[in-house]
């Protein structure tokens, strides 16, 4: 997907897939990984999300990849907080607190830049993605991450032809297709969310379902 798409998002406050709170599934699920205090957790694509504060809060040290200047410049202001700014090979770095934010293109991201991470926490990345795109963002992340590191993903699944994305549909086949070589992967949860997202029904969805896994690279 071009990334002109997604600075017009931005600059057009078309951002009906932010939150104002943390997500749902982050608060049930997060505990499965069971990861010691103080561990760096990556988020890609990041966006605004409160759960990146969610996660400071609880003690983690987060590492979030976005590709939106405003977006990332909104989340400090919006949380109060004045980042320290450098250069990071292509990124723009903005840190305050246990927060860092690398501003650039997720797909430029290496192991040097990125450095050691604990855990992955994917509820929007996977699904703005079309699926030429995918295949490359599982690829980058099994060539960032050691064997042991674990992933929260949250994907949708619903029929693709009723909706054009994103959020595009992304089933357990696709996970499996995308990440069995390389992970393990187990469904912690799955749900027909529909009612309480009416503005799918809006666009023409007839069902809605919303799936949690946690993923171990091997």
């Amino acid at each position: 997907m071009d990334p002109q798409f997604w600075h017009q998002r931005w600059q057009r406050k078309e951002i009906g897939f932010h939150l104002e709170h943390p997500n749902p599934r982050l608060l049930q699920h997060w505990r499965a990984l069971r990861l010691a205090a103080g561990a760096r957790v990556l988020v890609p694509l990041c966006g605004k999300s409160e759960d990146l504060a969610w996660l400071a809060r609880e003690g983690y040290r987060v590492l979030g990849v976005e590709l939106s200047p405003i977006a990332v410049a909104e989340f400090f202001a919006e949380h109060g907080l004045q980042p320290q700014r450098q250069c990071r090979g292509p990124f723009e770095s903005l840190a305050a607190g246990n927060i860092e934010l690398l501003c650039g293109d997720f797909f430029t991201l290496d192991r040097e830049i990125a450095g050691p991470v604990a855990a992955v926490y994917d509820r929007a990345a996977l699904v703005a993605l079309p699926p030429p795109l995918r295949e490359r963002y599982a690829q980058l992340l099994a060539a960032l991450l050691s064997p042991g590191t674990e992933l929260l993903l949250v994907t949708f699944d619903y029929p693709q032809a009723q909706m054009q994305g994103p959020p595009f549909a992304v089933g357990l086949e696709q996970v499996r297709e995308l990440y069995a070589e390389r992970f393990s992967i187990d469904q912690l949860a799955g749900e027909d969310i529909l009612d309480a997202e009416p503005r799918f029904r809006e666009r023409g969805l007839t069902e809605l379902r919303e799936y949690v896994y946690l993923l171990r690279r091997l």
